[in-house]
């Protein structure tokens, strides 16, 4: 994996500076933590919105209803990196569903940072749902590291908040009606401490987050695939009023795989 544009210095203890232009190796974790760092907060803390992503060339999020086909090895480190680097992991309850959620898991190799950070040993996985039409007895529910949390409206059916109660969910209110406000999910969870925030999709909620203004950084791999077909955008829903223009913070390459993180201009 070589930068391809500019990103901060990465440097660490043991690894020493991170690859300049010229480098063509596989990064190490520790560099990928440093590059993909969530911004130091000027003033007092608000939480940070990333939304992680993939895409193939001609613009599907998807390929038979899943990421998985148009990723790659290289995606996956990535992709568990901003894992590791979150407090919450947001997603959709179709994403949920069709992904095949487990609970992220505590890994060694960033134990130390997310102690110095005063982060909990894995991130929380938090689902948005309107109906809580889901399975409680998944590992998701039952064995995660820290408890699963479910974003829902004010409306939601009671017994369903009771079911997903009793499974050790903890239930978050975050809208007035049976669905979720993607402003007041982002609040509810800084109210709880949860400043670092990252949504892998679907395309539905991350468009809803779009929509909102909310969202304060992309990072987008570029799958180097063609799939045609009718698969969804990596975001989805009503068009905003105005484009909203994002700043390239910085471009990975590997295997023809581009690595990209643009953050709100």
């Amino acid at each position: 994996m070589r930068r391809l544009f500019p990103v901060p210095p990465v440097t660490d203890q043991t690894t020493g500076p991170g690859p300049d232009a010229a480098t063509d190796r596989e990064w190490s974790l520790a560099e990928l933590a440093a590059a993909y760092a969530y911004p130091e907060p000027d003033g007092r803390p608000r939480a940070w919105l990333r939304a992680n992503m993939v895409s193939t060339l001609d613009g599907a999020a998807q390929h038979d209803g899943r990421s998985q086909p148009i990723s790659s090895a290289a995606d996956m480190r990535v992709f568990g990196t901003l894992r590791s680097l979150a407090d919450v992991v947001i997603a959709g309850a179709e994403t949920v569903r069709q992904e095949g959620y487990r609970p992220a898991r505590s890994r060694a190799e960033f134990a130390e940072l997310r102690r110095a950070a005063g982060q909990s040993p894995a991130p929380a996985i938090a689902v948005v749902t309107a109906s809580l039409e889901l399975d409680f007895s998944l590992p998701l529910f039952t064995s995660p590291v820290v408890p699963t949390l479910i974003l829902t409206g004010a409306a939601a059916a009671p017994d369903r908040i009771t079911a997903a109660e009793r499974a050790g969910a903890r239930v978050v209110i975050a809208g007035d009606g049976v669905g979720v406000d993607p402003a007041r999910a982002v609040e509810a969870l800084a109210g709880l401490g949860h400043t670092r925030l990252l949504t892998e999709g679907g395309p539905r909620l991350l468009g809803q987050f779009v929509t909102a203004g909310v969202l304060d950084e992309l990072c987008l791999t570029v799958s180097p695939m063609l799939t045609a077909g009718d698969a969804q955008r990596i975001a989805g829903g009503p068009s905003v009023e105005m484009p909203r223009r994002f700043a390239l913070a910085s471009l990975l390459e590997e295997e023809g795989f581009l690595f990209s993180q643009y953050r709100r201009d």
